[in-house]
């Protein structure tokens, strides 16, 4: 049973990765492009849980808080420059 879920999840994941990717070519806007960059790195951060629990591997789970923050901090930075042009 626990596989059936795993190779769901990961179907799922991958079918919501490769639109985030469309949607990340195809917005037009800035702010939509910035959402769907942070969407698409937490989609990746989600395979790399999902991969890392069924591997019983810590190193994803490590891998993914690291990619986690800076998906998170390069959203703020981003959003920040396109709101007031300054980042700091």
């Amino acid at each position: 049973m626990h596989e059936i879920v795993f190779y769901a999840a990961a179907a799922w994941m991958t079918v919501l990765l490769a639109v985030a990717v469309v949607a990340v070519i195809r917005v037009s806007q800035t702010a939509g492009r910035i959402l769907a960059l942070d969407v698409l790195t937490l989609i990746l951060v989600a395979l790399l849980v999902l991969y890392g629990d069924a591997n019983r591997s810590a190193y994803y789970l490590d891998a993914a808080l690291i990619l986690a923050l800076l998906a998170f901090v390069g959203t703020l930075a981003a959003a920040r420059y396109y709101g007031e042009r300054r980042i700091f």
